[in-house]
């Protein structure tokens, strides 16, 4: 193991792991890998998300009663 890894203990559902399982068999990584891979990718998401807001943080918020209304007015609800 690296020293810049650290080690955690998971639990998977049954049908999840197997599923691991067989495609670290069939791309020839390590479970470990994957599972790292899928959580940078969820951060990455989480990061851009975050951006995302930043950048709007600006913009007038409007009520959702108003939104719900103006929709109503315009035949649109």
């Amino acid at each position: 193991m690296n020293p810049s890894q650290k080690r955690a203990t998971i639990y998977l559902d049954q049908d999840l792991h197997r599923a691991l399982r067989i495609k670290a068999a069939e791309t020839d990584q390590s479970i470990s890998a994957l599972v790292n891979e899928a959580v940078k990718l969820s951060l990455a998401e989480d990061a851009e998300d975050l951006a995302a807001f930043d950048e709007r943080e600006s913009e007038p918020s409007l009520p959702f009663a108003e939104v719900l209304k103006d929709l109503k007015q315009r035949g649109k609800l």
